[in-house]
């Protein structure tokens, strides 16, 4: 397979679909006002919202992947998107509280299958010695979608309604499906094994430790994206007007820190390139914590310390993604689903842990507690990457499930 192949399409195509998925899962937090006042519900309840299709992707996507295991890709990805899109339309026009939670429901069960399946697909097409890269722009579609498409989903919501912004996501899909059914190959599911041994290769100490990592780097690295607005707020005396800028500059700096990260993991190996990762998301954690110190820091010096803090948080995707396919072999595609689980559990952590932080010391507090969770993330995953090293390319390995 050549170089070529990365650019007939199919790369740019499940780029998408995790662009879409993304946008789907995080534009709702932008409309939760305007969906509590439509509803007659408090903001809180419409908050749940965000929580059920968190909690959803993360108990569903390990069983799931084990169930399609053996359904070829291209059809279930053309069918997912397809299922993807109806969900969106019919959340459109919920005309309950209730409703509109079962359809997050519905929409959370269909991306706990999409988003793995576009990951395993993008290793396993891609050329040897460009897995890492593969995977890193899928991981990218993620990112992009944090500062493009939430705030589009959001101003369209605030201009014409809640209701549209889902509407826009069902339409950005079925161009995704249209384009992925002319350019996505034919590609065969995993070779025929039971429920039982695909759930004991998930269970194997070199798999689980990985997925752990992944629960406490997102916990870190959340934590402090998701109390950004505080933490602005008490190091600079800024919020407003500055937040949003610094919001995208974090996110494009993730979505270049999972490209890179992708192309160095190609390069140095996912076990090096995943450590540098930590090791950056904790540094920079460790200067946030050191600017609570003064009495006000620059909002151009914040600025500079968040998108290397992007960077490194939203980098560690690509490695950790390489080294779980060759570790988990021809159980590729659910160990992926079993780590995106875990990156959900992850940010519901740092949601809960961040907001006793802030209730209790303020913003500023948080990069400390982030820091330390950090620390110890970092620790785990060197011995994890002593004991269970993943040093040879993984695409062969990925290519022969």
């Amino acid at each position: 397979m050549s170089t070529h192949t990365l650019r007939s399409g199919w790369l740019a195509c499940l780029a998408l679909t995790a662009f879409a998925v993304g946008t789907d899962d995080l534009v709702i937090a932008g409309l939760l006002p305007a969906i509590a006042l439509d509803l007659d519900v408090s903001v809180a309840a419409a908050g749940q919202l965000v929580t059920v299709f968190s909690l959803t992707y993360a108990l569903a996507a390990p069983p799931l992947a084990v169930a399609t295991a053996r359904v070829p890709r291209r059809p279930l990805l053309l069918g997912g998107l397809a299922a993807f899109a109806l969900a969106n339309l019919v959340t459109a026009l919920a005309p309950t509280y209730a409703s509109l939670m079962a359809m997050r429901v519905v929409a959370a069960l269909v991306a706990a299958a999409l988003t793995p399946a576009a990951f395993s697909m993008a290793a396993r097409l891609a050329p040897p010695g460009h897995t890492g890269r593969a995977v890193g722009a899928v991981a990218a579609g993620l990112t992009v979608a944090l500062f493009l498409g939430v705030p589009i989903g959001a101003l369209l919501g605030s201009a014409l309604g809640w209701r549209w912004a889902f509407v826009a996501v069902a339409l950005l899909t079925c161009g995704v499906l249209a384009a992925s059914a002319r350019y996505l190959p034919p590609l065969p599911g995993a070779a025929q094994s039971s429920v039982r041994e695909q759930l004991r290769h998930l269970g194997r100490p070199a798999i689980l430790t990985c997925v752990t990592g992944t629960v406490a780097g997102s916990t870190c690295g959340f934590m402090t994206y998701t109390y950004v607005a505080p933490l602005t707020r008490d190091l600079t005396g800024a919020g407003g007007a500055h937040l949003a800028p610094l919001i995208a500059m974090v996110g494009a700096a993730g979505a270049v820190g999972t490209f890179l990260c992708g192309r160095a993991t190609d390069r140095w190996g996912s076990d090096r390139v995943l450590l540098g990762t930590f090791t950056g998301m904790v540094g920079t954690s460790l200067i946030l914590a050191a600017f609570a110190l003064p009495a006000s820091v620059p909002v151009w010096a914040l600025a500079c310390v968040l998108a290397l803090w992007g960077f490194a948080a939203w980098g560690f995707a690509a490695p950790m993604s390489a080294r779980l396919l060759y570790l988990a072999g021809n159980a590729g595609t659910e160990a992926l689903a079993l780590n995106t689980g875990g990156l959900y559990v992850g940010t519901a952590l740092a949601g809960a842990l961040g907001g006793v932080v802030v209730a209790g010391h303020g913003g500023a507090a948080v990069p400390v507690v982030a820091a330390a969770v950090g620390v110890a993330a970092l620790g785990f995953m060197a011995l994890s990457v002593r004991w269970f090293p993943a040093t040879a390319p993984v695409a062969a390995t990925e290519r022969s499930s």
